[in-house]
Order: C-alpha cells, then structure tokens, then sequence
C-alpha cells in the first residue's frame, strides 16, 4: 500500500514550485497505480468467491439440468444434425441389432418353465357338442418373465462308512469345505461378497433380508463370511496387481473413503489402477504417493492420470509417460462458464471436436481393430484440433486473472499440455481417464451405503475382493459363480498355475 499523502486543494496546487508539483505528481500516480492493483486485486476475490458460492449452491440446491452435460447426448444431437437418410437409416438398424441381440440373452438366461392352459368349457357354445370331439389347433403362445425368489439349502452330508471282516474301517469322501469345520458353503460366501461389492448392499441389509426368507443370520456371522473369503483370495489379488503392473498402458484415479476411528471416522484412500479388463483396487491410509510407487514403482510405459502430483514418483524425472485427460479439463472450464461463458464455451466446445473423432472412430468396426488407422485419425484431424486449442490458450492467458475460474481453467490445462497430447501417438491410450472414474463409482455408492470401513484392514479386504467382482464384470464373468468356484480351487491349486484362477482366464469346472 503507498504511503497515505494529503490531496491537496486546487489554490495549494498553485502556490507549489515545479519541484513540488513534479513530486505530489508522482505521488499520485504511484497511488493510482496501487489503487488500481487494489481494483484488480477486489475483482479477482469477488470473481472467484462468487463463483465458489454458486458451486456450493449448484451442489446443494441445483437440479441435475445444472450437471455437467454428457458428451455422448451432445454428439449424438450434433451428429443426428449432420446425418443424411441413409446414415439415419443405418443408425436406427444398428439400434434394432441390439434390441434384438439383448432379448435373445434374455432368453437363454431365463430358465424355461411351460404352463399348461387347457379348454375348460365341456360344450361347444355353438353347436353343444363335447369339446373333446373338436378339431385341435396350434396352440397360441406367449411369454412372460417372472422372479423367483432366490433360497437356501440346508446340505446334509453323509458320509458313508463299512468295517471290512478283517477289522480295517472304510469311509467315503470327506466332504470339502471353504475352511476346517466350517458350515457355510462357498456360494454363501460368494453370495454375502457379491451383494457388497457388486451391489453395495451392507452386511446389515443382507442380514435383513435372510430374515425376511425366515434365515435368522446374524451380521458378525456373515462378516465373518466377507472377511474370510478376503483373507482365502489374497492371493489372486496380489496376482492380480501383478497383473495389472507390468501392462503397458495403466489408467488410476483415487477416492477418499470414511474409516471408522475413536470419536469420529478419519479418512482412508481406495486407488484403481486400470489395465484394459484388469481392474485392481489398492486401499491406503493416506493419499500420499506411496501408493503408486508401491504399485507402478520400477514398471514402465504410459500412467493416464488427472493432475494430482501423487503420481509423479513413478512418471518423472523417469518412469512411466504420464497421459493426460480432457474430461478433467472440460469439467474446468464447465465450472467456469458463471464468470466467462463465451471463453469457456469456445474451449468446451473444441473439447467436444476431439471426442467426436474418437466417436468417429468407434462407429467403424475397421478402424477399431487396426491401432494404426486410428492413428492416422487422431493425426489427421485430433492434432489440428489441439493446435488450435493450444494458440487460443496461450492468447487468452494474459486476458485473464490467473485466480480466477477461467484462468485456473486456462493453467492447468497448458501445464498438462505434453501429457494431453500422449494419446497422439499412442491408439492404447484414451482421450480420457474415464474407465478409472467409472470403476471408483462402484466405491462411492458404497461409501454412501455402508458409509465407513471398520479399519485399515477391513479396508484392505474391500479392496480385494472389490478388485476380483469388478474384473470379473468387466469380463462377462458371473461373479457369484466364480467365487464359488475359486474359493473350493484354491486351497490346493498350486502357485504356479495362479493365473488359471484369475477372471480373465478362468473356466468353470465340470
């Protein structure tokens, strides 16, 4: 702040030599200047004040009109625009392969059950005589789907057992069992894992609805379920992460979750880390970059990630190539359309070119199977685009504070500028890290539903089994059939041969 000086008035301003006034001159001007800094200063907190209490309004009291706008609803608008009668025609015959290829699963995964509807009338309205002497028809058929409760057996094992006329006693087969002495079957132990992990159902509900099937089963007994079956797969997990490690190309992303602690929850970390169909799910105490050092360290190839420093221990000075991700981008400038919409609808909407390359893409079945033709699309048309991008960016950055929403925006994308550009030369990369958000989904509906882990290691067993249900999906595996399954296999399957046992890989027994 300058020094404060007297302004002084016009009759004083006449009685000063040049030498005065050449200073008072200078004084003034140097106030004008801090005044106007001031000015620039009050604007820039204003801007961004305001634009976090619309945050916090859009988050509390906005409808969903106000979210983010999916990129595939604008494309498909965009493009319907642009689309002659015959590429309509062939979108809507596409859209009826589907219908049709989803009914015909619906109905090899529907048990066939036929009902017998006979004629019950005795007489023939018509001429009385007894419907039995009527001429048969093709009978008239129609479908319908209907649920059948699921339900518990109670398995009464005998073993069977002879004494031979020299003395010597002969037994059947010693039934297997999950654990020695146990009386819960494997598919229980898959069912309580699947409810949690692919449903979010907590432990509780589960026991609830036992009850409700007239099972009174308590909630310590089916934890005690949950987290055995954790501490059996173990194994498969590490393997799994393993797995996931030495791929070529890796996706992550980290979401905080509530641990149960003395006086109030504290907060834990559950990462993923993505490699095509091998999800794996890390939990961790702190969100620190240990994690993906103890994960990535040593490995090489390309990290997709936003722009949390946590992973820079494994992408530089030397490591992984770290890989940007547009989504995080436009979600910026989304966020600052309140104080300059023009400027970030622009950006959004040249966002919005590159995805419709990538779409573009996906709808040819061609250049979807050949790495390098997409190449050659990404650059042809995706290079052009971010040039562009890349030149507006650096003209508006002087044009705007560097606190405020756009200028964020604006820094934070030329900061990632190389990583945004990896997907150029590389068809295994994506556009974005969405894959990885959209496997974290799965942990935050679970957050919201069993609201908290008991500790650290309750947290690590989410993590396991959270891994093998989510690969297990991701590769059209039933995961109730596979944890029954694996849970019997493990026990003597030899380490060696682990990844016959993984989702990716695995064959049901005969």
């Amino acid at each position: 702040m300058a020094e404060r000086i007297d302004i002084p008035t016009p009759e004083d301003i006449q009685k000063l030599d040049g030498a005065s006034a050449r200073g008072l001159l200078r004084q003034l001007a140097a106030l004008i200047a801090t005044l106007y800094a001031l000015i620039d200063d009050l604007r820039e907190t204003i801007a961004r004040q305001s634009h976090q209490l619309e945050q916090f309004q859009r988050a509390m009291f906005g409808s969903s009109s106000e979210r983010l706008p999916s990129l595939k609803t604008q494309l498909r608008k965009k493009q319907a625009r642009r689309e002659t009668a015959e590429q309509k025609k062939e979108r809507l015959h596409r859209a009826q392969k589907r219908r049709e290829k989803n009914a015909e699963k619906k109905r090899k995964a529907a048990r066939k059950e036929v009902v017998e509807h006979p004629i019950v009338e005795p007489n023939c309205h018509g001429c009385g005589r007894h419907s039995h002497q009527a001429s048969p028809l093709a009978d008239a058929v129609s479908y319908e789907y209907e649920y059948v409760p699921a339900h518990f057996v109670r398995r009464e094992h005998r073993q069977h057992r002879a004494v031979c006329e020299c003395g010597e006693f002969l037994y059947g087969q010693t039934p297997q069992r999950v654990c020695e002495g146990g009386m819960y079957g494997p598919g229980l132990h898959a069912n309580v894992v699947v409810s949690k992990c692919a449903d979010s159902l907590p432990i509780e509900r589960q026991a609830k609805r036992l009850r409700r099937v007239g099972i009174p089963m308590n909630k310590s007994t089916l934890l005690d379920l949950y987290h055995r079956t954790a501490w059996l797969l173990r194994p498969l997990w590490a393997y799994l992460v393993g797995d996931v490690a030495q791929s070529a190309d890796v996706s992550a992303d980290e979401t905080p979750i509530r641990v149960q602690a003395k006086g109030k929850c504290r907060r834990g970390w559950m990462w993923t880390f993505i490699a095509g169909k091998k999800i794996s799910y890390v939990y961790s105490p702190s969100r620190g970059g240990e994690t993906p050092v103890q994960v990535l360290g040593g490995t090489t190839g390309t990290l997709q990630v936003d722009g949390y420093t946590g992973y820079n221990k494994v992408t530089c000075p030397s490591g992984r190539e770290r890989a940007g991700c547009w989504a995080h981008v436009r979600r910026k400038f989304f966020e600052a359309r309140s104080t300059a919409p023009v400027e970030a609808d622009h950006m959004m909407s040249q966002i919005l070119e590159l995805y419709g390359v990538e779409y573009l893409a996906a709808d040819e079945p061609v250049i979807g199977s050949k790495p390098h033709l997409l190449l050659t699309l990404r650059q042809t048309k995706s290079t052009k685009i971010i040039g562009g991008i890349f030149e507006w960016l650096d003209v508006q950055k002087p044009l705007h504070p560097p606190k405020s929403p756009l200028g964020r925006a604006i820094n934070y994308t030329l900061k990632q500028r190389e990583a945004l550009s990896v997907f150029l030369n590389n068809a295994q990369v994506s556009l974005d890290n969405n894959l990885s958000e959209r496997n974290l989904r799965l942990i935050a509906l679970g957050r919201k539903n069993f609201l908290f882990v008991g500790n650290d290691q309750a947290g690590e067993n989410l993590a396991i089994l959270q891994s093998l249900v989510a690969t297990c999906i991701a590769n059209d595996v039933n995961p109730q059939d596979y944890l029954a399954d694996v849970l019997m296999r493990i026990q003597d399957h030899p380490q060696s041969a682990i990844s016959e046992l993984m989702p990716y890989n695995w064959e049901p027994q005969d």
